[in-house]
């Protein structure tokens, strides 16, 4: 059995982010979970093998999922990184390079198939 990839979901609603971990669980990551930017950047410290993050924008706290991705792709440049918001639309500019953006409600298998292919470049 292939070994479970790692990857960090940031969402500061508890529903909405049971729903997505329980999702990327079923389709074999190995899921950690934060509900805000601070604690994110706690656990991809303790963390150094998580490969992609899952972020929103609107968290609560001074640093939304924005700058949150900006602040991985400076810190950890590796990171894949996929930002979401049901409130906002998000340019291409505002989240660092390869980075992907999905608006709220978003399709899970979508999410998921887009991290296999993120993971496999």
């Amino acid at each position: 059995m292939p070994s479970r990839i790692p990857v960090l979901v940031v969402e500061d609603e508890p529903i909405l982010r049971f729903d997505i971990v329980d999702t990327l669980n079923d389709a074999g990551f190995h899921v950690h979970e934060a509900g805000s930017a601070t604690e994110a950047i706690e656990i991809l410290t303790q963390n150094t093998g998580i490969r992609l993050v899952f972020t929103d924008v609107d968290m609560p706290g001074g640093m939304d999922g924005i700058k949150l991705a900006a602040y991985i792709r400076d810190r950890w440049p590796p990171l894949k990184i996929i930002v979401t918001s049901g409130y906002r639309k998000v340019t291409l500019e505002e989240i660092p390079a390869e980075s992907c953006f999905f608006s709220k409600p978003y399709d899970p298998a979508r999410i998921v198939s887009t991290m296999h292919r993120m993971l496999a470049n």
